[in-house]
């Protein structure tokens, strides 16, 4: 693995402004685009890693969603099911907008969590201070962000049109 790989974010305390040498250090190699960053700080860590939880439960809510208000009227009587495929249109189209509005610009959307014990040897964790680091691997998002878009966008036009037909006719 070249150096350009991997990028760590060592937990070394030399002054007050720690933390925001942490950050920026952080923000450095987010924007740089490494392979995999190591963070050792345990606070930036652990505010990175549920930072892109949210991201994730975000997407899985608008695809899921989307999925719920698309399928409804195939599984339930036309009567009912705008009951369920109204709201959940309204969520998918929701989340896959806060989505768009807060992490579609962010550098952290590009990557996940690691967990992989087998990819997680192959880095030089061994140099680190910290027993517990959180490792990212950035990974190609653009199918991801076209699924729930696609998806919500579908549930979209899916909620105006019964709107429509509910109100209009």
């Amino acid at each position: 693995m070249s150096s350009t790989d991997c990028y760590i974010v060592h937990e070394i305390y030399n002054g007050e402004n720690a933390q925001d040498q942490f950050e920026w250090e952080l923000e450095q190699a987010l924007e740089a685009q490494y392979k995999y960053i190591v963070i050792e700080p345990t606070r930036i860590g652990d505010e990175t890693a549920r930072w892109i939880a949210v991201g994730n439960c975000l997407h899985k809510t608008a695809v899921l969603s989307g999925v719920s208000c698309l399928l409804t009227p195939l599984s339930l009587p036309l009567e009912y099911s705008r009951y369920v495929a109204l709201p959940a249109g309204a969520v998918s189209v929701a989340c896959a907008l806060l989505y768009g509005i807060s992490w579609q610009f962010d550098p952290c959307c590009k990557y996940q969590v690691e967990y992989d014990s087998q990819k997680l040897s192959r880095l030089p964790l061994h140099t680190l201070t910290s027993s517990s680091p959180v490792v990212l691997v950035r990974k190609d998002d653009i199918h991801r962000k076209r699924l729930h878009n696609t998806i919500a966008l579908a549930a979209l036009a899916y909620c105006v049109k019964k709107v429509y037909e509910l109100y209009v006719v």
